[in-house]
């Protein structure tokens, strides 16, 4: 493994206003993630976001989530994605999306102290590892993995493996970095050491970079869209409470 040190791969979203729709779009394409400020904290903001920002591109909304945090432990770089599907009254309803492409959290009530967010661009990161670390960058693009095998004992997680790449494309090139800790070799692979080797270099290759990425806080009432498929994102320990809602949806570019 290479140890020369990465130049900061760190995203500041720009603050805009919901009333610049247009704008906001255009950043989120440009940077991969935006602040969206002038709104309140409800929960119907987020969809209205996600809807200003999207247009008639938004194709798939999932549950709005609430999270609600005391003296919260930090949150490690990572990109939104899950597997599962409920059966409510005998009739399958999909909750997450291995591809969701977009990722909306919603500050409701920042934390007494703390909690500050950070993003790393993993397309930047993917680049940067050909000259830093060339056979992490093989692994990334060429070895498919159990994307959830980790946490196969989960309610509701299918039994059947999802088998994966962390990069791939949609079918129109648009490109997909993964960063999730459920990711495990698949069963019997005769390539799972190496596999587990590699998927803890990863690990260590991210949490490495975090402390080079830049700060920013989100207030009451602001909204942080993500290219979820470009952007990893993670938050410091806070004390107090701290509550968000996180949306994720899909939209017509996702795989």
């Amino acid at each position: 493994m290479l140890t020369s040190r990465r130049p900061s791969l760190g995203v500041v979203p720009a603050r805009i206003d919901i009333g610049h729709g247009q704008e906001a779009r255009r950043k989120l394409a440009h940077d991969g993630a935006v602040v969206l400020t002038g709104l309140e904290a409800t929960a119907d903001a987020p969809v209205v976001a996600a809807a200003a920002v999207l247009g008639q591109r938004l194709r798939q909304v999932f549950p709005l989530r609430q999270r609600q945090s005391q003296d919260g432990n930090p949150v490690h770089l990572h990109a939104d994605s899950f597997d599962i599907v409920v059966d409510m009254g005998g009739v399958p309803h999909r909750r997450r999306d291995p591809d969701e492409d977009y990722v909306l959290i919603q500050c409701v009530q920042p934390p007494g102290s703390g909690g500050d967010s950070f993003l790393a661009d993993a397309y930047r990161f993917v680049d940067d590892c050909t000259a830093t670390d060339p056979d992490l960058w093989e692994f990334l693009t060429q070895a498919d993995v159990d994307l959830y095998g980790a946490w196969g004992g989960l309610r509701g997680l299918p039994a059947t493996p999802r088998v994966g790449r962390h990069v791939e494309y949609t079918r129109t090139g648009r490109r997909i970095v993964r960063r999730t800790d459920g990711a495990a070799p698949l069963h019997r692979d005769p390539d799972a050491e190496h596999i587990q080797t590699m998927l803890a270099r990863f690990q260590e290759t991210v949490r490495d970079m975090e402390g080079t990425l830049p700060r920013f806080r989100l207030a009451q009432g602001e909204i942080l869209i993500l290219d979820n498929y470009r952007c990893w994102h993670g938050r410091e320990a806070h004390t107090g409470d701290r509550i968000v809602r996180i949306l994720t949806l899909r939209s017509s570019d996702a795989r």
